[in-house]
């Protein structure tokens, strides 16, 4: 068996994987985000969103961190260096205890002032609204000083573990949903704290997990001060990147909240979480595509690694697509039946949230080659920039209009032109034809979306709304998708590969 085969084979097995830890994640989060929502009431709920997202801010560091220490496990298992790897993973442990104590003090200090002064919480819940901070705090460092030790799962390509974890983490979130109701002291914070306890015994079971499956994770490598130079060097510039994404998601939500108030919040953390729902399919595959990716370019076959970066792009595209057409149309219905209570201006901020989500899904592939390069200087520079701009371009634009609708627009705008410069600086990077990317990438993505939406559109539109017409939409929408990939998006060598794979699964299923 050819390596390109074997490791096709292992990223469809991991993507199969990690979609089994997704299923069971999305339905208990739609399930529990429904249940919390109206147990919390939609000012509170706005109030744990929005809380939470000022400790996120600090968190750029980590997120930054995140991406960097993946890449570095990845690269040095790709170059097979088992010394480094080991010195890798302590030495990265080492720096996110450090991150994990930074984030404490900006987060005890600038946070909890600007918490306390600007944020927009009514006079009766600043004290549950402190507690929820402190116990998002924690929360945050739990996820920190885990990030070496899902590094190690991802590097290894051992996405099984997450799918088994996941299924503990589906549970714990089930049983704090149905303590809630029978709590008699504060729910909101009693469901931050549950949420803390979550993150605490998760975070020990990947530690356990890691130490027993990687001989890195046993601490048996040595702090390296290169390494650590080198980590920060390349860091350096991803810190930016990683500020402006931070900067710009938990912007959108402080400046909501300046303007209108706790309750948009909730509007906006409900697009976010369908979002997340729909878009994790997506970053499944994706998740599984990365190591590969970057080994490929570690070992320097760089003609598979292009392919790599074209396939995941536009397959990621088409499957985001085909969830979020019919979820696009039926936005109303869908919130309608999945909540007691739609908060405003919930449609339009989730509708705008999934035109943005199918233009960053192309970003992954080009964001993953670029930290594979290490040379990232103008890359973050550029692309950080302009996403940065969305907050004085919002906040300006509330000044004269006071619609939150308007945010998302810009929101989509610039998303548009970070992934046109994110295009041009990657192909200077690593040699990839914008010619190429363009006829093999963007065109076939551009002839799908042309077709595809017409008929769902149609139903929607002369079709009485209701579950019938629901159904029709999904089944339709999936059902069109599919049918214009195979014959717009796909060109004659995949649709070839893909009759090959359908015929071999065929007569597997008749032995």
């Amino acid at each position: 068996m050819s390596s390109i085969t074997a490791n096709n084979k292992r990223i469809a097995k991991n993507t199969v994987f990690l979609y089994v830890r997704m299923l069971l994640l999305m339905a208990v989060t739609l399930y529990t985000s429904r249940v919390v929502l109206s147990i919390l009431g939609i000012e509170d709920y706005g109030i744990y969103n929005v809380v939470g997202g000022v400790v996120s801010m600090f968190t750029f560091l980590n997120g930054t961190m995140s991406g960097v220490t993946q890449r570095f496990m990845t690269y040095e298992l790709g170059t097979g260096n088992s010394q480094k790897l080991n010195n890798v993973f302590v030495t990265t442990k080492r720096i996110h205890w450090i991150i994990a104590a930074i984030i404490l003090i900006l987060a005890e200090t600038i946070g909890l002032w600007f918490v306390q002064n600007k944020l927009i919480i009514p006079d009766d819940r600043h004290v549950a609204a402190f507690w929820v901070y402190q116990f998002s705090i924690l929360s945050t460092i739990m996820l920190v000083i885990s990030i070496p030790y899902n590094a190690c799962i991802i590097a290894h390509e051992k996405m099984s573990a997450f799918a088994y974890i996941s299924i503990l983490e589906v549970f714990l979130k089930l049983a704090c949903v149905l303590l809630l109701p029978i709590i008699s002291v504060d729910k909101l914070i009693m469901y931050a704290f549950f949420m803390l306890c979550i993150h605490i015994t998760i975070r020990s079971v990947y530690n356990m997990y890691c130490r027993h499956h990687f001989d890195e994770a046993r601490d048996i490598g040595q702090f390296d001060k290169s390494i650590a130079k080198e980590m920060i060097g390349f860091t350096s510039w991803s810190l930016f990147g990683g500020f402006a994404s931070v900067g710009m998601n938990q912007g959108i939500n402080i400046l909501l909240n300046i303007f209108f108030g706790p309750a948009v919040n909730t509007a906006r953390a409900i697009a976010v979480q369908v979002d997340t729902a729909i878009h994790s399919f997506v970053q499944n595959f994706q998740t599984a595509m990365k190591p590969q990716i970057v080994k490929t370019y570690a070992s320097g076959d760089f003609v598979h690694m292009i392919s790599l970066v074209f396939a995941s792009s536009k397959f990621s595209f088409f499957l985001l697509l085909a969830l979020s057409l019919p979820v696009f149309f039926e936005t109303s219905y869908i919130l309608d039946i999945w909540l007691k209570e739609v908060p405003d201006y919930s449609v339009p901020f989730l509708r705008i949230t999934l035109l943005v989500a199918l233009i960053n899904t192309l970003a992954t592939p080009l964001m993953t080659v670029a930290n594979a390069n290490g040379n990232i200087k103008k890359y973050q520079i550029v692309c950080g920039s302009l996403q940065l701009i969305l907050i004085p371009a919002a906040y300006v634009t509330l000044k004269i209009i006071s619609n939150p609708i308007l945010v998302f627009w810009i929101y989509l705008a610039i998303a548009i032109l970070t992934q046109v410069a994110r295009i041009y600086i990657v192909s200077k990077l690593v040699n990839i034809s914008i010619n190429e990317y363009i006829y093999k990438v963007l065109l076939p993505i551009l002839k799908v979306i042309f077709i595809a939406p017409f008929i769902p559109l149609v139903i929607h539109i002369f079709v009485s709304e209701g579950f019938v017409r629901l159904i029709f939409v999904i089944i339709i929408s999936i059902v069109v998708v599919i049918c214009a990939v195979y014959l717009l998006g796909l060109s004659i060598q995949e649709r070839l590969f893909l009759l090959k794979y359908i015929t071999n699964f065929k007569n597997k299923l008749k032995k």
